[in-house]
Parts: C-alpha cells; sequence; structure tokens
C-alpha cells in the first residue's frame, strides 16, 4: 500500500487559501505563493489525490464537507453589493406568500429586508438564515431536517430534500457559487445542489440572487439553469453576456442601476 505523502507548506498554505475563499484558480494561486502554475498544478492534482480539494478546469474548490474557516468572512466579501441585492429582492416578495430560500451569503442578505412584510411563511435550508427571519415579527419559519453543516448552517440531506419536495411555494430564491457562460448554475457540494434543484422544482417563481463575482466562474456540479429562473437580481458590474442570456431565456434582469425604474 502506498503511504501517504504528508502536505508541503505550500499545499498546506493553499488549504488555508481554498478554506478562506472556497475556491480559487490556477494563476491566482501561482501569483499569491510566487511560483509558477506548473507546480500549482502538481500540488492540487497532490491534494486532490489525498481528497482533501476537488479540481476544475483552471483551478481548485475545497472537497464537499470540508468545513469553511469563516462563513463571516465569505458573507464581508461584497457585503455592500450583497445587501443591495437582498433589499430588491425583498421588493419582489408580497405579503402574505410563500417563499422557500436557499443557504448562502447572498440569500442570507435577503433576511434584514423580509421586517417588514406581513403574513409570510418562508422555509429555508439554513439555520442561520432561519435563525435572522425569527427576529421579524410576523413571519413563520420552517426548516427541514436532516445534516447541519458546521461551517454555514446548511441543512443538507435526503430528509431536508424530501421536506422541501412537499411544497409548492410562490417564491424560490436562490444563490449560486457559479454562474457559467452558457446560463449553467453550479455548486461546489453535490449534497447543498441537491437541495437547491429541489428548491427550484418546488415553486412557481423563481428568483436567482447573484452578486457580480459569480458569472463566468467554474464550480463541478450543475443543479439548474438560467432558464428555469423567472428573475435575476444582480449588481451592475455583470459581463454583458448576461443580458444575452437573460433576453434569450426570458429572465427580467433586474440590478442595482434599474433598481428605482423596476
Amino acid at each position: 500500500m502506498k503511504p501517504t505523502r504528508k502536505p508541503s507548506a505550500r499545499q498546506l498554505g493553499i488549504l488555508r487559501h481554498l478554506k478562506e475563499h472556497g475556491r480559487a484558480s490556477v494563476d491566482d494561486l501561482a501569483a499569491a505563493f510566487s511560483t509558477t502554475p506548473q507546480t500549482i498544478r502538481k500540488d492540487l492534482n497532490a491534494l486532490a489525490d489525498a481528497n482533501q480539494i476537488i479540481r476544475f478546469h483552471g483551478g481548485a474548490a475545497l472537497a464537499a464537507g470540508t468545513e469553511y474557516t469563516s462563513f463571516e468572512a465569505r458573507m464581508a466579501t461584497a457585503a455592500e453589493e450583497k445587501a443591495e441585492i437582498g433589499r430588491r429582492v425583498a421588493r419582489e416578495i408580497p405579503d402574505h406568500a410563500s417563499v422557500i430560500i436557499n443557504a448562502g451569503t447572498t440569500t442570507a442578505a435577503i433576511a434584514p429586508f423580509l421586517g417588514g412584510h406581513v403574513g409570510l411563511k418562508v422555509v429555508s435550508d439554513s439555520v442561520f438564515l432561519a435563525n435572522e427571519l425569527r427576529k421579524h415579527v410576523g413571519l413563520e419559519v420552517m426548516v427541514p431536517g436532516g445534516v447541519v453543516r458546521g461551517s454555514d448552517g446548511a441543512i443538507l440531506g435526503e430528509t431536508a430534500i424530501e421536506f422541501i419536495s412537499q411544497f409548492r411555494a410562490d417564491i424560490a430564491i436562490v444563490g449560486a457559487a457559479a454562474i457559467a457562460q452558457n446560463g449553467e448554475l453550479l455548486d461546489y457540494d453535490l449534497r447543498e445542489a441537491s437541495v437547491s434543484r429541489a428548491i427550484i422544482a418546488s415553486a412557481r417563481t423563481v428568483i436567482l440572487a447573484a452578486d457580480g463575482s459569480k458569472f463566468g466562474n467554474v464550480a463541478p456540479v450543475c443543479f439548474g439553469h438560467l432558464r428555469q429562473v423567472d428573475a435575476l437580481v444582480t449588481s451592475v458590474n455583470h459581463p454583458a453576456g448576461i443580458d444575452r442570456l437573460c433576453r434569450d431565456f426570458g429572465v427580467r434582469l433586474l440590478t442595482m442601476r434599474n433598481a428605482k425604474k423596476a
């Protein structure tokens, strides 16, 4: 049996970087560690062989189930942008609606702006989001059973999927780890992607909330497509190709620039 090699200091540094950011490109890692892309690829391959990370074309992400070091750190990334998106999404939700919201840092930014709503029934696969929503008077909050991921409070597993699949909600609000150039909605964790897929299938209207950094990124698991989305709420600094995709698939594009007009 081949002995397991101990990760080098640089490989441990790469792991710390991925735990902070979730994913990274080869070029970014080469710059961060002052080495060549070829060396980084070898390091990533070694970490992938040890089931520490997932390799994808041009970069890597944490393996499913690996703990992020800080959910709060990811919440702080593009925080103002996410808050504006959250405020805009909240305007799309009428009083007395049934809503399903998936776990994520952008969707979590919606919670503070739902306090003025009346009679909402909200299902979320995030104990973090549920805890924020319970503070609002007049909102009924439900969470599925399942395994709670320690890093961010996402609820995973077949029990969560079965619970969500019972609903026919008015609105689903979903985020994505990445949005491919062809409109695919992507994630890093197969279990989380399965829950998000059930959320999309359980709602009459789907709103995708994504900051500009998500477009053109890559992640290994596809859980949906832009064609399944009714409205995309994002920031002004999104790639021009997204406008074309939204037109092609009949998706309402709501950005901060046109938020007051919409």
